[in-house]
């Protein structure tokens, strides 16, 4: 078995430019050796699970979908809102929810504390991401590239 505590896992902050999407990540699984870049699912780990942390009045990503991905959220402490394709709903310790592929979402702390959520994904390989408020896409092939572009027929430039 191998183990781990929170405590020695040193947090990974990211910060956009002008400072609107800030947070900060534990990454509990590759602390216990998952191999994100590995395609050998024992290396890979079928899920990754993270500790997130936003501060108050920041957003933790752009609102955003996932092509394959499944995202489980635990909120932990602090009080917050989530984005979706419905609307927005407050969160609080204790509530749980969950994204299937293609269902947009957004972390937002509107609270006075930082909020602290688990969250459990299956990062399937071949993910893209798409970015409904920009009308941006994430690709892998094999670098992560952020693209725009307009619809096209499947043999467009091809003969």
């Amino acid at each position: 078995m191998k183990k781990i505590n929170l405590r020695d896992i040193p947090p990974e902050s990211h910060s956009s430019p002008k400072g609107t999407f800030q947070c900060s990540d534990q990454g509990i699984s590759i602390a216990l050796g998952r191999e994100p870049a590995s395609t050998d699912l024992l290396r890979r780990h079928p899920f990754d699970v993270e500790l997130t942390r936003i501060a108050p009045g920041k957003k933790n990503y752009p609102y955003h979908s996932h092509s394959a991905q499944w995202e489980y959220y635990q909120v932990l402490s602090g009080r917050g809102s989530m984005r979706h394709q419905e609307g927005t709903t407050p969160i609080e310790p204790g509530d749980a929810f969950i994204f299937r592929p293609g269902e947009p979402h957004q972390l937002a702390n509107d609270g006075t504390e930082d909020l602290v959520v688990l969250v459990v994904a299956d990062n399937p390989i071949g993910e893209t991401c798409h970015y409904p408020d920009s009308q941006k896409w994430a690709v892998r092939s094999p670098e992560r590239r952020l693209i725009r572009s307009e619809p096209l027929d499947y043999h467009d430039g091809e003969e």
